[in-house]
């Protein structure tokens, strides 16, 4: 069993707060990660379908054995797929790839604002949602006038919001307004793909807690009350992704990485990217 805490969503499904995040991890070496993270206790996968290794992600969990009931998978659609009708279809081929027959939490991948197909893709996730194919609905890098839109147009909030967030952009105001209307906040890139791993001020706390900087980070990102997805194929740093719960940081330590903001990302701005 997994030793792993979970937030509740809005709807009253269990989302383990920490996961594996698989971007750029190609199919065939993908399912030797799942399994090495399944083994050091992870039960909580984050892939998509613009990812490409679905299907090893797939092949991980069908190998694993473990009961279904334990396992919390998520999936995106990609901006190429919104609309109604692509979406539904996408949603078939992503869930037939996993090889199952639901998935606990779907995601828009991006608003995709030059589209502006957002609100009739989630329209067909509700759809899902009332058809019981996926047990939470949600976005990604979804910024407060899409949400809003959302809110008025449409019936069924959004579970998750899963944006870039790390020491360097905390999203302060959006974690906020997630909050506010009962959205989980998710961190992508939650290392700030290790640019400031380096940094002395996470070298500083690692010393004090007999930890990495990595492990200080994922750290902060708990303390938040994000849900957090740090990425690696390597399984020696999967294991130690996970290890952050024997320690905690004080309230000096929670200053001193806020102090590293500076509104940097490391990826697409989803008010321009789509």
């Amino acid at each position: 069993m997994s030793t792993v805490p979970t937030i509740t969503l809005d709807n009253g499904v269990e989302i383990p707060q920490l996961g594996l995040g698989v971007w750029q991890i190609e199919d065939d070496v993908v399912t030797g990660v799942v399994e090495s993270a399944f083994e050091a206790g992870y039960r909580h996968v984050d892939t998509a379908a613009i990812y490409g290794n679905e299907k090893g992600v797939g092949r991980a969990i069908a190998a694993a054995g473990l009961p279904r009931d334990e396992l919390f998978v998520t999936t995106k659609v990609w901006n190429s797929e919104q609309g109604y009708d692509s979406t539904l279809k996408a949603f078939d081929e992503s869930l037939a790839r996993l090889g199952l027959d639901h998935v606990d939490l779907y995601l828009i991948h991006w608003q995709a604002l030059k589209k502006d197909k957002y609100v009739e893709t989630w329209k067909a996730f509700e759809q899902l949602y009332a058809d019981k194919r996926v047990r939470s609905i949600g976005v990604s890098n979804f910024h407060i006038p899409a949400l809003q839109r959302l809110f008025d147009e449409t019936d069924v909030r959004p579970m998750v919001n899963q944006i870039e967030l790390h020491p360097a952009l905390p999203q302060d105001e959006l974690r906020a307004f997630n909050a506010e209307n009962d959205i989980v906040t998710q961190a992508w890139s939650p290392l700030a793909s290790g640019e400031l791993l380096g940094d002395a001020t996470l070298a500083r706390l690692g010393e004090k807690h007999g930890k990495s900087p990595a492990q200080v980070v994922i750290r902060w990102h708990l303390q938040l009350g994000n849900v957090v997805i740090p990425k690696s194929q390597t399984p020696s740093r999967v294991a130690e992704n996970i290890d952050v719960f024997d320690f905690a940081l004080d309230n000096e330590d929670m200053a001193a990485i806020a102090d590293l903001e500076t509104g940097v990302r490391t990826g697409g701005d989803p008010d321009t990217f789509g």
